[in-house]
């Protein structure tokens, strides 16, 4: 589990009423950062990662919080415990690309400044944000900087950027993939991502019919196109609680999308490869999901046949049923 930090005094600071801690912002200033955090369905989670925010002494980001149609509750909360951030309700859950997409159109309306996605389930510290903020302004080639990413125990890598996942089973680096302090890469995992806001003016934003999972290797991908490179600073390091996510969902719904949204990749960033690469992840998909019958995991099995049934049939967006929930990330 990622322990909250307690905000320190000042203009952004934690206020205590009633035995329970609220966030509250005195004259706020923002200083060239916007960080825009998804909500869904954890809003404890979501003011405990906006209250760290709140306390970096240096940076004092706009925080806006997109809750992307939760049922428990979590908009109010935020909103009351909270009241500093910019707040958008959307009525229904639009997925991690549609969700982050409000909040992106509200940065981009705002100004100019570097738009942070950061998980509200991700730590990273003010000295890690303000090294990704030097970076990106260093280089006007870098479209998209991130940072060495560590699981919740700060032991183990889980990502050092990414490669196309439309030719890579495993998208994710397990190391940096140069000796230097700035690695170009395929593209950097949307839990901790800083973008220049131009990136969006000038590509688009994330596509919505993924929902879930590969869109932003699509973004990356599509922004390189236009001379954007994708870059991890090896010097910065947050950390992410993957243990905090349901089993159920890691073995069936994030299976669906995983299989589901290549097909959809393969089509976007490889049009004229597709044929070849719709065959090759057919056959694969296939066979995974054979060994996951055999293995004794039904479930997953059938998240893969359904992932590739509507992966070749083109359906995308939001899973058609229900599968143990969906995912918030």
């Amino acid at each position: 589990m990622l322990k909250s930090q307690e905000v320190k005094s000042g203009k952004g600071q934690v206020g205590r009423f009633a035995g329970r801690q609220v966030c509250k912002w005195v004259g706020l200033q923002v200083a060239g950062l916007q960080v825009v955090v998804l909500n869904w369905n954890a809003g404890a989670e979501t003011v405990e990662c906006v209250r760290r925010v709140a306390g970096w002494e240096r940076l004092r980001p706009r925080i806006i919080v997109v809750d992307n149609g939760s049922a428990d509750g979590s908009a109010d909360l935020i909103a009351r415990e909270c009241p500093g951030v910019h707040l958008i309700r959307n009525r229904r859950n639009l997925g991690f690309a549609g969700g982050n997409n409000r909040g992106i159109e509200a940065a981009l309306a705002a100004g100019d400044d570097p738009i942070l996605l950061l998980n509200s389930d991700a730590l990273i510290a003010e000295e890690d944000v303000a090294r990704l903020r030097a970076t990106l302004e260093a280089d006007e080639t870098i479209g998209f900087v991130g940072p060495l990413l560590f699981d919740a125990d700060r032991s183990h890598l889980l990502a050092a950027g990414g490669r196309d996942p439309s030719l890579h089973h495993l998208s994710h680096l397990d190391a940096p993939p140069c000796d230097g302090p700035v690695c170009t890469v395929g593209y950097v995992p949307g839990t901790v991502l800083l973008a220049r806001a131009e990136v969006f003016r000038t590509v688009g934003p994330l596509e919505e019919g993924y929902f879930f999972s590969m869109e932003v290797a699509d973004l990356c991908l599509r922004a390189a196109r236009r001379g954007y490179r994708s870059v991890v600073e090896t010097r910065a390091r947050a950390y992410h609680a993957l243990d905090m996510r349901p089993s159920d969902l890691r073995r069936t719904l994030y299976v669906y999308y995983i299989i589901r949204n290549r097909f959809l990749l393969c089509r976007r960033v490889h049009p004229a490869w597709w044929p070849a690469l719709y065959a090759f992840w057919t056959v694969y998909s296939v066979a995974i999901g054979l060994k996951e019958y055999l293995g004794g995991h039904p479930e997953t099995a059938r998240a893969v046949y359904r992932g590739l049934g509507d992966g070749l049939r083109g359906r995308f967006g939001p899973a058609a049923e229900p599968m143990a929930g969906r995912p918030k990330r």
